[in-house]
This record gives C-alpha cells, sequence and structure tokens, in this order.
C-alpha cells in the first residue's frame, strides 16, 4: 500500500524556485517511501530561424545561436 506523500514547505520552495527559473523543460520529482528524495530537472534551449536567417532565441540574448566561422575567413 502506498504510503502519503509528505511535502514540507522546503521541498516547496525548492520546486518553486526551480520551475521559476525554467522556460521550456520537465521537472521529474522521485519518491521513496512518501518522501521526496532527488529531483531531476531537464531544460530545453527553443531556436527559430528569422527572416533574416539569424537564429532567434526564445530565451535571452546570450542564448542566441552564432556561426562557427564567417564566411569566407579560416
Amino acid at each position: 500500500m502506498a504510503k502519503p506523500l509528505k511535502v514540507d514547505d522546503v521541498w516547496l520552495d525548492r520546486i518553486a524556485g526551480l520551475l521559476d527559473e525554467m522556460e521550456f523543460g520537465s521537472l521529474n520529482i522521485v519518491v521513496h517511501e512518501g518522501q521526496i528524495v532527488q529531483v531531476e530537472r531537464t531544460e530545453r534551449k527553443r531556436y527559430e530561424m528569422g527572416t533574416s536567417g539569424a537564429a532567434k532565441s526564445s530565451g535571452s540574448q546570450r542564448n542566441a545561436a552564432r556561426p562557427l566561422r564567417q564566411s569566407g575567413t579560416r
């Protein structure tokens, strides 16, 4: 029989903090014998191609895709 889940304010704050910082992704909560023992966070970065051909990030500018090398140079 399953034990009732015990969640205190510390875990609620941890989970809320992880979700607040995430734009795209998932949060997996691992429970063992009615207690949270682990939280796994997987975050995704999504990029869209703009009309000018430059990648546009759905997040901040620091995550924008940049070319590895400018064309015509080595």
